[in-house]
């Protein structure tokens, strides 16, 4: 397998629209690496120009220490899963999956062995005979990356691949390219806009928004420190919290005003906000550090505060209360049988420690 290098990276359209501005990003040999971020993006331009099927405005590419700008898709050594399969209709799914290896005029005997051991790897040798129109929409999506596995490439790039599948598929689908990946130790590059398929698969997960990367870490990294309020608020469901308001010195500690809320900021905070004394900022908390105040006593720095329910959202072995409280409305995940009348105040805990703080214009973390 290969390592893929980006080195300052650009796609701009025609009337000057960039796609994608300034790229920089190293996928280690072997490794799973997710795009992930909102439609418009960037993240599947960025695949694509991997896979040289759009021509890079600016930049570098090189896939196993081999700079490939000017290199044609087919001499790259990648194999790219579409969110559409792109599954030849008239051909059998043996067909389909044998297809590029024909064009490549790979002996018989070699196409039967790479086929039949993908299919034994995916689970689909009883389809091999079958045509598209006879699939589900799980075993199309198989067959479309048996049709890269048979290729063995040095790197694979999946677009979207579960987005057209329903909700339990997507979940079957996506642990079964896990197990995939640690099967045939590859280089994976998979662009997704979701943030759950991001945390579950990727070894590291690159943030982007606008066309720029905004963050690259593992998942568990990215969820605990983000860089800044956009990653924090696209990584995690549902989303953090965001209350604005002002960090304040009241009896010798720094407080944050809501205006209805002050919440106590933790001591080892307070350095990295003194600077930020009296202007305005941003407050987040994720919805699972927001719980029923009776509930938990083991929060060093917890804060209590009353809100008025909105809406309950019984998920089963959790409830989400939708609140408001002052200028602003937050999440909160309580105890399964919490299911306190609408229009009702509620006493909450907040955990502090696990709060983030974010400057009002750059929306960078400070703490």
């Amino acid at each position: 397998m290969a390592d893929v290098v980006l080195k300052n990276v650009e796609k701009i359209f025609e009337k000057n629209v960039t796609a994608v501005r300034n790229v920089n990003l190293e996928v280690n040999d072997r490794e799973f690496v997710v795009l992930v971020g909102p439609s418009g993006c960037g993240k599947s331009t960025t695949l694509r120009m991997i896979a040289g099927l759009e021509e890079i405005t600016r930049g570098e590419i090189s896939i196993d220490g081999r700079v490939v700008n000017d290199i044609p898709p087919k001499d790259r050594d990648i194999a790219m899963v579409f969110q559409n399969y792109a599954l030849y209709p008239h051909m059998t799914v043996y067909e389909n999956m044998a297809f590029g290896l024909k064009l490549r005029k790979y002996p018989k005997k070699e196409i039967e062995t790479r086929v039949q051991e993908a299919a034994s790897i995916l689970g689909i040798r009883h389809l091999l005979d079958r045509k598209p129109k006879a699939l589900s929409g799980g075993e199309r999506q198989r067959v479309a990356v048996g049709r890269a596995i048979v290729r063995k490439p040095k790197v694979f790039l999946f677009d979207e691949p579960l987005s057209n599948l329903d909700a339990k598929l997507r979940v079957q689908m996506r642990t079964e390219i896990s197990k995939l990946h640690n099967r045939l130790e590859a280089t994976m590059i998979y662009v997704t806009h979701d943030q759950v398929e991001a945390m579950t698969m990727g070894d590291r997960i690159a943030v982007m928004k606008d066309g720029e990367i905004q963050q690259v870490a593992d998942p568990i990294h990215l969820y605990e420190n983000p860089l800044n309020r956009f990653v924090a608020g696209f990584i995690g469901s549902p989303a953090m919290n965001f209350l604005e308001g002002r960090i304040e010195s009241r009896d010798g500690a720094l407080v944050f005003n809501e205006g209805r809320l002050v919440l106590r900021i933790p001591p080892q905070m307070s350095s990295a906000l003194q600077p930020h004394l009296d202007k305005e900022v941003i407050f987040g908390l994720r919805p699972e550090d927001i719980t029923e105040a009776t509930t938990v006593k083991e929060w060093p720095h917890r804060q209590e505060v009353t809100a008025t329910v909105e809406v309950v959202e019984p998920m089963g072995s959790e409830t989400f209360l939708y609140l408001t409280t002052g200028r602003h409305s937050f999440i909160a995940k309580v105890e399964a049988h919490a299911v306190p009348p609408i229009n009702s105040d509620v006493k909450l805990a907040m955990n502090m420690d696990k709060a983030h703080l974010f400057e009002k214009g750059s929306e960078r973390t400070i703490v």
